[in-house]
């Protein structure tokens, strides 16, 4: 059994690590910037005023402008990576992306990952398949997206000279 640090610094897991039922929560969380949003809205030419545009935000139903739910959605990914799939050799699905809620500038962002199912790949034998769902929840605890993704994983067993942390 490793340190407490140890835990707490590696990067991903092996298919022997990820447990079906298990949760994973990811710290730090991310706060979202006005310039975040901007950038991200020119970035991925998603040019509607809702996420650009304060005075049109103003004069909706929000009050405000809503954060692109693809920069939550790339946060959440982002935010899982060090618990989950740091280790893996491709992301091969994306399913379920639900908006649960919107986000606004300065919402922080956190995330939590349960395993949901795991196999061991049919064609190679150094690596599984593993099912994951990420809830993302902001400062308040409140849901904001949820989605499910599809990893493939490197076995410990076929990859003892990768590092662990």
């Amino acid at each position: 059994m490793g340190s407490i640090y140890e835990e707490e610094t590696r990067f991903g897991k092996f298919f022997e690590e990820l447990e079906v039922g298990a949760t994973y929560k990811h710290y730090p969380g991310r706060t979202i910037t006005e310039v975040d949003n901007i950038w991200f809205s020119l970035l991925t030419m998603n040019q509607h005023p809702l996420h650009i545009d304060r005075h049109y935000g103003a004069n909706t139903q929000h009050g405000q402008c809503l954060v692109v739910g693809t920069l939550v959605f790339s946060i959440a990914v982002g935010l899982s990576v060090r618990g989950i799939s740091g280790k893996c050799i491709a992301n091969l699905e994306y399913e379920q992306v639900e908006h649960l809620a919107p986000t606004f500038v300065g919402d922080t962002i956190y995330a939590e990952t349960t395993v949901l199912e795991k196999r061991e790949s049919t064609s190679k034998p150094d690596r599984g398949i593993v099912l994951v769902e990420t809830l993302a929840k902001n400062q308040h605890g409140t849901p904001v997206l949820r989605f499910r993704r599809k990893v493939l994983v490197p076995k410990r067993s076929q990859n003892e000279g990768m590092p662990s942390g």
